[in-house]
């Protein structure tokens, strides 16, 4: 077990706090995952950019093999979706909902730009192949509505079909799969 002490307090390490909460829901150890090993990288739209993940995912499967945890067969399968580019704990959820229906994996938290090289947005899932983007407007999203409207309105001018998730299509899996795989056949998918 590795521990580190911030304020006095020892703690667990970000990959041994994972290996140790197998008895979450998938999506909740996707999320918790992402969340650990998410990268800061360089972008127009990307905020914190140069700090520090919490952990790698080999220091999160590392800690998986140390031992016979409960729900290891799920913190396994956790460690399979878990991505380095994933912002929210919803959009970890959204995504795991798309995948594990069978549709493609979308990139996640993509700057976009247009064909002149205007920055349009960074979007929270992208099919680039099939021109077709996935935004989860959360409630905190309420701030930012005007702006969130003009950047989704840039991209369908430039071809662009914007599919917008909130909370009560997240909780219909079968309406938001149906949904976003009508327009990624739409578009050319075929499964």
């Amino acid at each position: 077990m590795t521990l580190a002490e911030v304020d006095g307090l020892p703690l667990t390490s970000p990959a041994y706090t994972f290996a140790s909460l197998g008895s979450l829901p998938l999506h909740h150890l996707v999320a918790l995952g992402d969340y650990f090993v998410r990268q800061y990288r360089e972008g127009v739209g990307r905020p914190s950019t140069g700090m520090a993940q919490l952990a790698s995912v080999s220091q999160l499967r590392d800690a998986v093999g140390l031992g016979r945890w409960h729900g290891s067969v799920r913190l396994r399968l956790a460690l399979d979706l878990v991505r380095e580019d994933a912002w929210s704990p919803r959009e970890s959820q959204l995504r795991v909902t798309l995948v594990q229906a069978g549709l493609p994996e979308p990139e996640l938290n993509v700057d976009l730009f247009d064909d002149c090289g205007h920055f349009l947005g960074c979007i929270d899932m992208v099919y680039r192949e099939y021109k077709v983007a996935i935004e989860y407007q959360g409630e905190q999203h309420s701030s930012t509505y005007a702006r969130d409207v003009e950047r989704i309105e840039r991209m369908r001018a430039c071809g662009w079909v914007v599919l917008q998730v909130t909370k009560e299509l997240l909780a219909r899996p079968n309406v938001l799969v149906a949904r976003v795989a009508g327009e990624l056949r739409g578009r050319g998918w075929s499964r």
